[in-house]
């Protein structure tokens, strides 16, 4: 893996991918970021770990890491801040607003239930998409739950793809840092970016993973001893 990843030339928006826990990703999209910024290319930064409407837009420079994580309105339990903070900050210093695209989870539950989200990928696709919430979650998931699981992950991706068309600026480079899911070009978001916008996507291979997520999730779902 390269010390660092490349900007592709000639995009309006760029998309990267990442696996959560891998420390490496986080590097390289902090080294794209920064090298954006320098060359006073960066139209935004935009972010999967903070939801709609959160923005750094009006702090300064030199805002504190702790005005930035307030303004992001930053969940630590869900997103260790410190993993992507250097990208984060490489964007405020640069003086270039960084913002959640994230669907607001208090929009989760409608979408479950949103049935014409399915409409949004063709059946195989769809189908794909349901398979990985399954796989997703360890083969855990309820049967009845798999469909509107999916339907939630639709509605994310078209929430970030949104966020991408209000902060494309033709001759600078809007980014976005999201999972690697999420940026897959034939189910994920750019399925729902308009075809005038130029889009490149950056996705690096998955490292193993830091703990056994799978056996985690098995055990806070094993029902309480009676």
């Amino acid at each position: 893996m390269p010390d660092a990843a490349p900007a592709p030339g000639d995009v309006d928006l760029l998309l990267l991918g990442e696996q959560h826990d891998a420390a490496s990703h986080q590097r390289l999209h902090r080294d794209t970021v920064s090298d954006l910024a320098r060359s006073g290319r960066l139209a935004a930064l935009a972010l999967e770990m903070a939801e709609r409407g959160a923005t750094t837009a009006g702090l300064p420079r030199d805002a504190s890491e702790d005005a930035v994580r307030e303004a992001l309105r930053w969940n630590e339990q869900g997103w260790p801040w410190e993993r992507y903070a250097p990208a984060v900050m490489a964007a405020v210093r640069a003086g270039v607003p960084v913002v959640g695209a994230n669907l607001p989870r208090d929009a989760m539950r409608a979408a479950m239930a949103d049935a014409t989200l399915d409409t949004l990928l063709p059946p195989q696709v769809l189908e794909q998409q349901r398979s990985a919430m399954r796989s997703g979650h360890c083969g855990l998931l309820p049967e009845t739950q798999v469909a509107p699981m999916a339907r939630i992950q639709i509605a994310r991706d078209r929430a970030m793809a949104d966020t991408l068309v209000d902060l494309a600026r033709r001759g600078a480079v809007a980014v976005l840092v999201a999972g690697s899911a999420h940026v897959d070009e034939i189910a994920g978001i750019p399925r729902h970016l308009p075809a005038t916008l130029r889009v490149g996507t950056l996705a690096w291979p998955p490292e193993p993973p830091q703990k056994d997520y799978c056996a985690e999730l098995r055990q806070r779902m094993r029902p309480a001893a009676r």
